[in-house]
């Protein structure tokens, strides 16, 4: 490794000795990455010593790049834990956050990398308050960073679903019993379904889940959905609320009419309604109150966690830092006073 002994490259010392180099790059992912924590302690205690590294590893796996000018010429400040562009046109300073959805964060990379863990691998969510307890941060500092977090779980794609596909719809709203007397006043007007909010939900049996909110579950909403997310010819099964959705000439439509039974053969909806209940039990037992403003990023959460099901907590926390670049949310857009999302 161009004569910088291994002993250099351990521990603290990664962040100040041979940080830029490629060679370093090519010894964290080949080396220190096989020894990536497998629990919450081994995480708080790797993430101590090596988070620079970790996430210049993650976010520049090629060679650290200015998030300015993407220049490849830069040097490693030790003493200020950050980076200069030596390119003569930028010569800016930079840190890993640049550019992330910890942008302009006072908080560590410590807490950072432990609330990603904790958040990738809660299977019913992690609440502010107890992200407040567990790292020493404020519960407000708290709300938003886990939402951050969840805008880095949000993934777009443009792959289709194909094979075997549930659609189901659901609506999400708390129980007019369990609310305060002011917010039932505020958010309850009618019975029934008027004041929940509309999600409908796309599962490729065996792979992946598309979730989003939808204004109404009016026909032209719901096959727009459908012909966005799901390509023509695939085998398609629905309840009976959908058998007059006029989906017949694109999918092999298949209806099951939960009045009779709940399953018939491979006609079924277990898959989706298995993804609801897991919703539905974050929502109503950790997060208790979700603002129909904010539900899409709840939606972006869970969702995340079910697509990466298969993986280890690890293998989970690592998409979810690998999705953290390019992408930011300042508290003013989260509280809706501007219309950044």
């Amino acid at each position: 490794m161009s004569g910088i002994p291994k002993e250099q490259l351990d521990g603290k010392n990664l962040a100040t000795t041979y940080l830029t180099h490629h060679a370093f790059m090519r010894y964290y992912a080949h080396g220190t990455r096989k020894q990536l924590p497998k629990t919450l302690q081994e995480a708080i205690k790797f993430f101590a010593d090596t988070r620079n590294t970790f996430m210049a590893q993650m976010r520049w796996p090629e060679g650290v790049t200015c998030p300015y000018c993407e220049g490849k010429a830069v040097s490693y400040l030790s003493t200020r834990r950050k980076w200069k562009c030596m390119n003569k046109a930028c010569h800016k300073q930079f840190s890993v956050k640049v550019g992330t959805i910890m942008e302009d964060s006072p908080i560590g990379l410590d807490k950072w990398l432990a609330a990603m863990w904790l958040i990738a691998n809660a299977k019913s969510g992690i609440s502010s308050y107890e992200i407040h307890r567990a790292l020493g941060v404020t519960q407000k500092s708290a709300w938003f960073l886990l939402h951050r977090i969840r805008l880095a779980m949000q993934t777009g794609t443009f792959k289709k679903l194909s094979g075997e596909v549930e659609v189901d719809e659901t609506y999400i709203g708390g129980l007019a019993r369990n609310m305060h007397a002011t917010i039932k006043h505020r958010r309850i007007t009618s019975s029934g379904r008027k004041d929940k909010v509309a999600v409908m939900g796309i599962l490729e049996r065996g792979g992946e889940v598309r979730v989003e909110v939808v204004s109404d579950t009016s026909p032209k909403s719901l096959q727009g959905g459908i012909k966005r997310h799901v390509e023509k010819g695939a085998d398609l099964f629905t309840d009976s609320f959908w058998s007059d959705r006029g989906l017949n000439s694109e999918y092999a439509h298949q209806v099951i009419n939960h009045a009779l039974e709940y399953v018939r053969g491979n006609v079924h909806t277990n898959g989706i309604e298995n993804f609801w209940s897991l919703l539905k039990r974050s929502i109503k037992g950790t997060y208790v109150s979700v603002e129909p403003f904010h539900l899409f990023r709840y939606l972006d959460e869970q969702t995340f966690r079910f697509n990466q099901r298969k993986g280890k907590d690890a293998d989970r926390f690592i998409q979810a830092v690998r999705q953290v670049a390019g992408k930011r949310l300042t508290y003013e857009g989260l509280t809706g006073k501007t219309t950044e999302h």
